[in-house]
């Protein structure tokens, strides 16, 4: 049956991809996105797109649609512990404000964008929904709230929810990847010093208790997350809220990671040695047990490769975009 959605925050990584996934699945598609992190470009074709702030959805939000997918959140742990205000004011203030404007135009279905970021220092391997939560960041707490914020929502007016905790997410679908100013994320940093584009790759420690001394994390192919936000929204229950963590349940250390980058991209990747980061756990992997139960989700491309290889098909597919924006100066005759 075809929906009506409004997916906040679709032109950035993430919910591009699933705003793509829910065309694709014949639905009904609104793109609300400030533009401040994402790319216009990056709205799929098919999607309707308002440039707006999800402080103001109540402008746009009316009872036509059957639900909201929610994705506009700042996510930069770096900078959130510089500029926490920044991370309160739109995570947190702008998703009560969202929340208020669907409980005034009667729509009665979100999935909420989590993250890992949310527990913090892990107590054990896999990680699971019941693991205590303590973020170390503006960022993971800001997450925490809104996740309590929903959990208030459901229980005292009904909202059907899913909170998606997401762990490393990666690759590329089509022309939807990642495109992030400043790059944060090990996959990209990886690949741009093999196009050249950077000299190194800083190791952030080598002595962790890992099988090769460096930080092992799950990373899952986007495709995969934005097949579980499907499921999410159509096993939402009226007055629940939900918690899935998605994650493939094994993780990749930081040198699997760089190794694999060599062989898929056939280039030189140097590395260079670097202190530990504070707060840097050795392992974060997920148990994504309830997301299989409860959603009936399984992640089909688990394999580093392959997601790598998606990864730099879409990197080098923006350095050919760079390249051709480029002033074209002719030869003088």
């Amino acid at each position: 049956m075809s929906e009506k959605y409004l997916v906040t925050g679709g032109a950035g990584y993430v919910g591009s991809v699933v705003a793509q996934h829910l065309l694709e699945a014949g639905h009904t598609v609104t793109v609300l996105d400030n533009l401040s992190t994402g790319f216009r470009e990056g709205v799929p074709a098919g999607a309707a797109f308002i440039e707006g702030d999800i402080r103001d959805a109540g402008r746009w939000l009316d009872a036509s649609y059957d639900a909201v997918l929610h994705f506009a959140a700042f996510s930069q742990v770096g900078e959130s512990v510089v500029d926490p205000e920044k991370y309160w004011r739109n995570n947190v203030g702008g998703t009560m404000d969202l929340l208020t404007a669907m409980r005034d135009a009667g729509v009665r279905r979100l999935v909420f964008s989590s993250t890992a970021a949310t527990y913090g220092e892990p107590v054990g391997t896999p990680i699971t929904e019941t693991d205590p939560t303590a973020p170390t960041s503006p960022y993971g707490a800001s997450k925490l709230a809104v996740d309590h914020m929903i959990s208030g929502e459901a229980a005292a007016h009904g909202l059907a929810a899913v909170s998606l905790r997401y762990f490393n997410v990666a690759g590329a679908y089509g022309n939807c990847g990642e495109r992030h100013d400043p790059e944060s994320h090990l996959i990209p940093l990886v690949l741009q010093v093999a196009q050249g584009r950077r000299e190194a790759i800083s190791v952030y420690g080598d002595d962790y208790p890992t099988p090769d001394g460096t930080c092992v994390r799950d990373y899952i192919h986007v495709a995969d997350l934005a097949e579980a936000h499907l499921l999410a929204v159509a096993a939402a229950q009226p007055g629940e809220h939900l918690i899935c963590n998605l994650g493939n349940g094994n993780g990749f250390s930081v040198r699997e990671v760089i190794e694999t980058v060599r062989k898929v991209t056939g280039h030189p990747v140097p590395e260079i040695a670097a202190p530990r980061r504070g707060g840097d756990p050795a392992v974060l992997v997920a148990s994504a047990q309830t997301a299989v139960d409860r959603l009936g989700w399984r992640p089909s491309r688990a394999d580093l490769a392959g997601i790598i290889a998606d990864a730099w098909r879409f990197a080098r597919h923006i350095a050919r975009e760079e390249l051709a924006d480029l002033p074209h100066h002719p030869e003088e005759s």
